[in-house]
């Protein structure tokens, strides 16, 4: 009795711990149940296209986007803190997202500024700036701002970034000067430029060091512009140290062009392009031909003809495309001038010394570019070709026959780049390689008299090969504290008459504080460097160490105003020169630049936007003198009126009221006014002989006729002002002069000048 009593007891204390544990289970499947909510949405891009593999993380829990870029999950009732990420395209962080039921969130990702994507249509880059940059100093120029600018040459696309100036010192067909961050970049020095995915600028160039022709974009091609400033990013190598400019082309048009220019000066320009879908993709054709005469006593014949054909398939994140271009133009230059000749009434302005000056140039690129997720893989092979004369000292070393020199060759480039982006956790990391080889013919220097030659100065064939391999993490430790870090690797071999290698690395590091209040703080740091002439010979350091910092900031905290400000500084182991006797570049001693850049801009209402840029800069020497011809200050506004589509017509809904004739009048219109401040620069090292400041003021305004065809007039130097377009003081001697002469040499502004042009879209 007592031994069963004992195991009814036992038995009933089971059954009683197991009901127990049954309605604890019970009360927490009850609870869970009644607090597990559902989170979904949908990811797009800044075009509205359905962002697949976007990694959703929400409090330890992770979903991804579909193909439709689609994302659900399941997560505690209550306040949760969500993430958006995607290689390419700036994290987005929600830290506050209350969950409830049912809940949808969705969110548009924006590119990141060193985004390599496929540039599909004119929408693909937009303005926003907050979470996307890593300095203050990059961003991004959209197709609609390149639209609505009025160009007296192509070169003047890179007006567009902030704090550059270009000018031009001989014929149209030579490559422009560029100005930035207290640089003269001469053509091209320490600004790496790339157009559709082509590396334009060429080391060890019969003219210059780094020399980059422009001349052949086609503005109405072009997706945005993408810059970055100062060496802090991995992915830019040689010639990057003040700036790198990418300009993308675009895969399609909305409609076929047809564009018939002309103007003052004997100017026209001709333009038909056109996208139509071919099998799976679109074939993008573009024919263009410019003539120039000039303001000058002797006409530039500027002639330039150029063509694209270009066959893409897939979208933005996933997509392969082939390239060819064609570029060739011919030319006769006005050259600089000596102030004096000017003065004694010996040459006009627009006048010039030498009649015989001009050249001639051609350049091919077959490019191809694709693209899966992260994986982005590039080639390129390019032809190119220049046979310049110029004469800029005149009778200084040849009495007789003058001093005019040919700088000629022709290369043959090829090169390629690989890069692979990933996440991993709370980083997106890259790596990437990428290789050129430059095999260079006869680059040489002759003296001449009217383009026949009279001794060879000298001639070389130069082989270059450059490979560089990068990596670079970009890691978010906080909704407020993000970082990107990263290193470089490049190793060069020059042949010339014999061979010699270098190598060099670069690290970089970008600490960004943010967002508070719709604003970031930068602090940037990195090293970078530029080649010099492979001809240098001994003592010449064949790549150039350049240092350089910035701390910046980024506010739209204004309504309908974003500010952006840095201070930047840079040294550089050996400086490039321009020398007057040679027409080249040459190493020169360690140089020191500090500096200020101030943007605005400020969007008044939906048809009326202003900008300003501010900077200015002061570069000196290793040994504290000054730099000829480093800028100083620069400074530009512009306001702008008008659709940002550049006065496209919408077609008006038969059932919405008519509006009134005024403002269906005023829609029609677009127009844009921009002043342009190019401050004074040393000539000289001590600082005794400056140039002037110019101020110019061009404007552009356009009027739809109908839906598909407006009229564009473009007003160049409104205000006729007097002014030089580039300085510069040597020695030179004229052919009545009976010894050398020290001067400022100088090219002007040209005369104020007239464009009309009629657009065509169907």
């Amino acid at each position: 009795m007592r031994n069963g009593g004992a195991s009814r007891t036992a038995g009933s204390r089971a059954q009683s711990y197991i009901g127990s544990m049954l309605r604890i289970l019970v009360c927490l499947f009850v609870t869970v149940a009644v607090n597990a909510a559902t989170l979904r949405g949908r990811v797009i891009d800044s075009m509205g296209d359905a962002l697949p593999g976007v990694s959703v993380e929400m409090s330890g829990a992770i979903a991804i986007t579909d193909r439709e870029g689609l994302y659900e999950a399941t997560l505690d009732d209550g306040i949760h803190e969500v993430a958006f990420r995607l290689p390419g395209f700036a994290t987005m962080t929600r830290p506050s997202v209350r969950v409830n039921g049912d809940t949808r969130l969705d969110v548009t990702l924006q590119l990141a500024i060193s985004a390599e994507v496929v540039v599909t249509a004119k929408e693909t880059f937009r303005k926003e700036r907050i979470g996307v940059a890593d300095a203050a100093s990059a961003g991004v120029v959209t197709a609609a701002e390149i639209e609505r600018r009025p160009y007296q040459r192509a070169g003047e696309i890179l007006e567009t970034v902030p704090g550059v100036v270009t000018s031009q010192h001989s014929g149209e067909g030579k490559a422009n000067q560029y100005y930035m961050r207290g640089f003269n970049l001469d053509h091209g020095t320490d600004i790496a430029i790339d157009v559709a995915g082509v590396p334009v600028n060429m080391p060890s160039h019969a003219h210059g060091q780094g020399y980059a022709d422009a001349n052949f974009l086609i503005p109405e091609l072009i997706g945005g512009v993408q810059y970055r400033k100062g060496p802090y990013a991995a992915i830019d190598g040689d010639f990057a140290s003040a700036g790198a400019v990418d300009i993308p082309y675009l895969n399609m048009l909305e409609q076929p062009i047809a564009l018939a220019q002309a103007g003052t000066f004997g100017f026209g320009r001709a333009l038909v392009a056109a996208s139509p879908r071919v099998g799976n993709g679109f074939l993008l054709f573009a024919l263009e031909g410019t003539r120039d005469s000039g303001p000058w006593e002797q006409s530039d014949d500027y002639r330039r003809a150029n063509a694209v054909l270009r066959y893409s398939t897939g979208g933005q994140h996933s997509g392969a495309s082939v390239t060819l271009m064609a570029y060739d133009a011919r030319w006769r230059s006005t050259d600089q001038i000596p102030e004096r000749a000017v003065r004694d009434g010996s040459i006009s302005r627009f006048g010039l010394i030498d009649p015989s000056d001009g050249g001639s140039t051609s350049r091919w690129s077959l490019s191809t570019d694709w693209q899966r997720g992260g994986t982005r893989a590039s080639a390129y092979a390019l032809q190119y070709r220049l046979d310049l004369f110029s004469n800029f000292t005149y009778f200084l070393d040849d009495p007789v026959h003058g001093d005019q020199f040919e700088q000629k060759e022709e290369r043959f480039a090829y090169g390629f780049e690989a890069a692979h982006r990933w996440l991993a956790g709370r980083a997106e990391n890259v790596v990437g390689i990428e290789g050129r080889r430059d095999d260079i013919d006869d680059v040489g220097l002759h003296h001449t008299a009217a383009r026949r030659r009279l001794s060879t100065i000298r001639e070389d064939d130069v082989l270059q090969t450059s490979v560089g391999a990068y990596a670079q993490n970009a890691m978010r430790w906080s909704p407020r504290v993000r970082t990107t870090a990263g290193v470089r690797f490049d190793r060069y071999a020059f042949e010339v008459d014999v061979s010699h290698t270098a190598s060099i690395a670069s690290p970089k590091l970008s600490i960004i504080f943010g967002p508070w209040r719709a604003s970031e703080l930068y602090v940037n740091a990195g090293t970078g460097f530029h080649s010099n002439d492979a001809r240098g010979g001994a003592g010449v350091t064949p790549l150039a160490r350049t240092k350089g910092a910035e701390i910046g900031m980024r506010t739209s905290a204004l309504p309908r105003l974003e500010l952006s400000g840095s201070l930047w500084a840079l040294d550089i182991a050996s400086e490039l020169v321009f020398v007057g006797d040679a027409g080249t570049t040459e190493a020169g001693q360690p140089s020191r630049r500090r500096g200020v850049e101030l943007t605005a801009t400020y969007d008044a209402r939906d048809s009326l936007l202003f900008d300003a840029q501010y900077a200015y800069s002061r570069g000196r020497f290793e040994d504290g003198s000054r730099i000829p011809g480093a800028v100083e200050g620069v400074a530009s506004i512009g306001v702008t009126f008008g659709s940002s589509e550049g006065t496209a017509q919408r077609p008006r809904n038969p059932e919405e009221p008519e509006e009134p004739r005024n403002r269906r009048w005023l829609e029609r219109v677009s127009a844009e006014v921009r002043y342009r401040y190019f401050g004074p620069r040393p000539l000289i090292e001590d600082n005794t002989v400056r140039s002037n400041a110019s101020n110019l003021v061009n404007a552009r305004v356009g009027y739809a006729l109908t839906p598909h065809v407006r009229v564009d007039l473009d007003l160049f130097n409104a205000l006729d002002a007097n002014v030089s377009d580039v300085d510069y003081f040597y020695t030179s001697r004229l052919r009545d002069e009976a010894a050398p002469v020290d001067d400022v040499h100088f090219h002007p502004v040209e005369k104020r000048s007239l464009r009309i042009g009629i657009t065509t879209r169907f």
